[in-house]
C-alpha cells in the first residue's frame, strides 16, 4: 500500500472533529474557550459576546471567529457552551435548541422553573443532548466521595460553600450562584425525595437586593439530614462537605482535592500489670484523587455524549430537580416558613427521582 493510500485510510478511519463554538466570553467563558481549543476531536470555531471588544480579543487569542450576533455563529457549529448571565440561559438555549444545536448551559439551568421546563422540553424536541455546568459533579473529589460512600451507612451530610464579596454573578442569589452546586451533589448522594425543609438566610451590608448568606436543613425520606450554607460575604474560600456515617467520617475538601476518612479505633497496649501504655484514638485515611481539571473532565464528557447519543450525567432534568430545591430553600429563606410534603405542595417537585416536566 502506497503512503497515500494509507494516509487516506487513516484519515477515514479519524472522527470527524466536533465543531464547538462558544456563546459568552465573560469570566466562565473564557475557560469554556480554553478548554475547547485544546480538546482532541473538537474544532473551536467561534465565539460570540455581547461585549464586542472583549468578543474580539478572545476570537483574535484563539484565531477563531468572532460573531457578534450568536444565532449567525448557529449554522457553523454542532454544539455550544452558553455562559451568559442567567437572566438570558432561556431565550440564549432555547435559540441553540431549536437551530439543532446540542447545548451545554451553565448553572443555574435558567432563571426560573417555567424557564428551565421549557428548554428541557425542547431539548427532547429536538432530540439535542443539553447539559447543564454542574461542574462539581466531575471534581476528582466529589468522583472519590461517591466511590467512597458506597461502602458506607450515610447519617447526615454537611455541605459549606463559602466565598468573598465578588463582582461576578451578582444577578442571582447565594442560593442559585453558589448552593446549587450542593444542592445538585446532595441529591444526588442522598438518593432520596426531601420530606421537610428549613432555611433562613440574610442579605449583605452592601445593600444587595439579593440573599448573600443562606442556611437549609434537608430531611430525606431515608432518614439522612443534610444542612447547607452558602456565603458571598466569607472573607475565606470555603468548598467542602462532610459525610457522617455509622463507622466514619469523611470529608471533602474540593479546592484541594482531599478526602479524609476519619474512624474510631479502640486499640490500646497494656502492661501484664494492666497499665495502659498508649491509646490508639483514632484512625485517619487519606484517599488519593487525580489532579484532572473539573471542566475538562466537564467538556469531554459533553463532547463524548454529543458524538455517541449518550445522555450527560447532569442533563436538564437533573439540573431542573435542583433548581426547583433551590428556588423553595430561596424563598423560605425570605419569608421564614418551614416545608413539609405534606402541606399540599407537589411532593415531586424536590423529588430527586421524579420531575414533572
Amino acid at each position: 500500500m502506497s503512503a497515500g493510500s494509507h494516509n487516506s485510510q487513516l484519515q477515514r478511519n479519524q472522527p470527524e472533529p466536533i465543531r464547538v463554538g462558544v456563546v459568552g466570553v465573560g469570566n466562565m467563558g473564557q475557560h469554556h474557550t480554553r478548554v475547547l481549543s485544546m480538546l482532541k476531536d473538537v474544532e473551536l470555531v467561534g465565539v460570540s459576546d455581547i461585549n464586542m471588544e472583549r468578543g474580539i480579543d478572545t476570537a483574535s487569542k484563539y484565531r477563531v471567529r468572532f460573531f457578534e450576533d450568536y444565532r449567525d455563529l448557529l449554522p457553523h457549529i454542532d454544539a455550544v457552551c452558553v455562559a451568559v448571565p442567567t437572566r438570558l440561559h432561556h431565550s440564549v438555549g432555547l435559540a441553540c435548541l431549536q437551530a439543532g444545536v446540542h447545548v451545554l448551559i451553565e448553572k443555574p439551568i435558567a432563571a426560573s422553573i417555567i424557564e428551565a421546563e421549557s428548554l428541557v422540553n425542547a431539548a427532547a424536541e429536538s432530540q439535542c443532548i443539553l447539559q447543564v455546568g454542574h461542574i462539581e459533579r466531575f471534581n476528582p473529589a466529589f468522583q472519590e466521595l461517591s466511590k467512597v460512600l458506597k461502602t458506607e451507612e450515610l447519617l447526615a451530610l454537611e455541605a459549606h460553600r463559602m466565598s468573598p464579596y465578588s463582582d461576578r454573578a451578582n444577578d442571582v442569589s447565594v442560593v442559585l450562584d453558589l448552593m446549587i452546586h450542593d444542592i445538585d451533589l446532595l441529591l444526588e448522594l442522598a438518593a432520596a425525595p426531601v420530606v421537610k425543609l428549613t432555611a433562613s438566610g440574610s442579605r449583605g451590608s452592601g445593600g444587595s437586593s439579593y440573599l448573600d448568606y443562606v442556611t437549609a436543613t434537608l430531611n430525606f425520606a431515608n432518614g439522612i439530614v443534610a444542612t447547607l450554607t452558602a456565603s458571598k460575604v466569607t472573607h475565606r474560600k470555603i468548598r467542602r462537605i462532610a459525610a457522617h456515617c455509622k463507622s466514619s467520617l469523611t470529608e471533602a475538601n474540593f479546592l484541594n482535592n482531599e478526602i479524609l476518612i476519619h474512624r474510631q479505633t479502640t486499640a490500646n497496649y497494656m502492661t501484664e500489670y494492666g497499665q495502659v501504655l498508649y491509646r490508639q484514638d483514632g484512625l485517619i485515611e487519606k484517599v488519593h484523587t487525580s489532579n484532572i481539571e473539573p471542566l475538562h473532565a466537564e467538556l469531554e464528557h459533553f463532547v463524548s455524549c454529543v458524538r455517541g447519543g449518550d445522555q450527560p450525567s447532569v442533563g436538564g432534568e437533573q439540573a431542573l430537580k435542583a433548581l426547583r430545591l433551590a428556588s423553595m430553600i430561596e424563598q423560605m429563606a425570605l419569608d421564614g416558613q418551614p416545608w413539609m410534603h405534606n402541606q399540599g405542595l407537589e411532593a415531586n417537585a424536590i423529588n430527586p427521582s421524579v420531575v414533572t416536566v
